[in-house]
């Protein structure tokens, strides 16, 4: 049996990944730095690091928006492609935005929904957490809809 392979890229091409296996299902963060970072909140799954395999003619660049996260984007298009935690960079986030279609993928929680913008509305039916779920033992203040994020 074949394994799945998804594909995506920056928008110029400087940066193309593939990936293989299960990816985690699309959590969309709201905090302040995603917003700056992307222009508007942060939709992201998470592959382990051998699972991805990424291809880059020298645009990739990452920089180290606090303590605790590295952000991966291409200097040339300007494309925000990948989020690490520091001292975790054996899995990586990428965005969904950049995987190309169709992804398989469905968004099941929103995090950080307090920061949240004033230009939108979170939906209800996902599940949300206030700030950082903290691998998602807390309880969210928004109903989930059961499903495991992993």
């Amino acid at each position: 049996m074949t394994e799945l392979v998804r594909t995506g890229g920056c928008l110029c091409g400087g940066v193309h990944f593939e990936m293989q296996g299960s990816l985690r299902p699309v959590l969309a963060c709201h905090c302040s730095q995603c917003r700056k970072t992307s222009g508007h909140f942060w939709a992201a799954t998470e592959v382990h690091r051998d699972q991805i395999d990424i291809f880059d003619k020298g645009t990739l660049r990452w920089y180290r928006s606090s303590d605790h996260a590295q952000r991966g984007f291409c200097n040339r298009c300007g494309a925000s492609l990948f989020w690490r935690r520091v001292g975790r960079e054996e899995f990586l986030s990428i965005g969904a935005g950049c995987i190309d279609a169709p992804t398989g993928l469905v968004t099941r929680a929103h995090i950080f929904v307090d920061d949240a913008s004033d230009y939108y509305e979170v939906s209800p039916s996902e599940a949300q957490w206030a700030g950082s779920p903290q691998d998602f033992d807390s309880e969210p203040i928004a109903p989930s809809n059961g499903d495991e994020f992993r």
